[in-house]
């Protein structure tokens, strides 16, 4: 990310990669995607047409999770999961002496700050949910949406496929951002956690099923009350994967029983509802935790 230096910490035997700039309230950003995905090599610097402008008035922290970007893969194979996922981010807080910070979590990590926030929220002054399919109640559309990527899978052109399919409007979809997605898809231990999820099969016979168990757990305690947290829901009006009537779906399970949850929704934007209206994405942020 061109506007700040990386940095890298310990947790837990775990070199993880972040990025910090600015001073104030603390807000800690997760990205989505998951280690070992054949589609796109997520990372900290999916939030790099946010992060000068959110640290602008915000200490801000970008971080890999675990197993992506250049932070290290899970440590052995029985932690290629969610909840190993959720761990790492708790222990990367802890690594970095972080306490009542605002979460912001893009899909997949969307699920992360919802329940790392249920599971530590003594650590958490406001959760912020992006169109999160992993999340939310229903299922998604990406098999269908996905469809038929270009050949090979992780090369340039199939990613910039990728995220053109997840968007409204490419315009977020720079040259930097696609570049960076591609040197870390060529990474051998990224190539080594695709390899363990695909060809090992580890994500049809690990990581997907104790995703679902999860995920109904998940959505078993915000419906039971559990999410005491101001906890504010964006999410694309034309996300083609995440649908808004499963965002609409979870925000009425998180406002059924915490009356400070907000939901905004960004018209003429995809899944990436943050790069494609990076300006008014951060303003919503803003006036969200100004009023926690």
């Amino acid at each position: 990310m061109a506007t700040a230096e990386e940095k890298y910490v310990d947790v837990e035997g775990i070199r993880t990669r972040y990025f910090e700039k600015g001073q104030g309230e603390t807000v800690v950003l997760f990205h989505g995607g998951n280690f070992g995905s054949h589609d796109a090599a997520d990372c900290a610097a999916d939030w790099d047409l946010n992060f000068s402008g959110l640290a602008s008035w915000l200490h801000v922290y970008a971080v890999d999770k675990l197993g992506q970007g250049y932070t290290d893969n899970p440590r052995t194979d029985e932690d290629y999961t969610i909840a190993a996922v959720v761990k790492h981010a708790y222990g990367f807080l802890q690594a970095m002496g972080l306490q009542y910070v605002h979460l912001v979590g893009h899909s997949r990590g969307g699920y992360l700050v919802a329940r790392l926030t249920l599971e530590h929220p003594e650590l958490v002054k406001s959760c912020i949910i992006v169109d999160s399919n992993t999340l939310a109640p229903g299922v998604g559309r990406n098999e269908i949406v996905m469809a038929n990527p270009p050949q090979p899978r992780l090369s340039k052109q199939s990613q910039r496929w990728i995220l053109e399919r997840y968007s409204f409007s490419y315009d977020h979809i720079t040259e930097e951002w696609v570049e960076a997605l591609t040197r870390i898809a060529m990474l051998p231990k990224y190539q080594e956690a695709v390899a363990k999820m695909e060809s090992a099969g580890l994500k049809t016979t690990l990581f997907l099923p104790h995703l679902a168990k999860q995920k109904e757990e998940t959505l078993g305690r915000i419906r039971d009350g559990q999410l005491r947290t101001p906890t504010l829901v964006i999410w694309g009006y034309n996300d083609p994967t995440a649908t808004l009537n499963q965002g609409q779906a979870l925000f009425d399970l998180i406002a059924g029983s915490e009356p400070r949850s907000q939901m905004h929704i960004f018209n003429q934007a995809g899944h990436f509802t943050y790069r494609e209206h990076p300006k008014k994405f951060n303003d919503v942020v803003r006036s969200f935790i100004q009023n926690c």
